[in-house]
């Protein structure tokens, strides 16, 4: 009548629950990794949009200096 083995079932709803919570810790450390991979692209970009505009900004003053040069002219 009694199970053969005791505390049988305790152990397989423990290595479940184990399991369970291993799971979870991978989902969540792999969410963690995402969003990090996310904002470190996010920032690259940032930089890339500011390099951009500062290179115009360059440009800009590098003509009106031409410019200027050839008034003096």
């Amino acid at each position: 009548e009694w199970p053969l083995q005791p505390g049988k079932k305790r152990r397989k709803r423990k290595r479940r629950r184990k399991r369970k919570r291993k799971r979870e810790k991978a989902k969540k450390k792999r969410k963690e990794e995402k969003k990090r991979k996310q904002d470190k692209r996010k920032e690259k970009e940032k930089e890339k949009k500011e390099g951009k505009k500062r290179k115009e900004k360059k440009k800009k003053e590098k003509e009106k200096k031409k410019e200027k040069k050839k008034e003096k002219k």
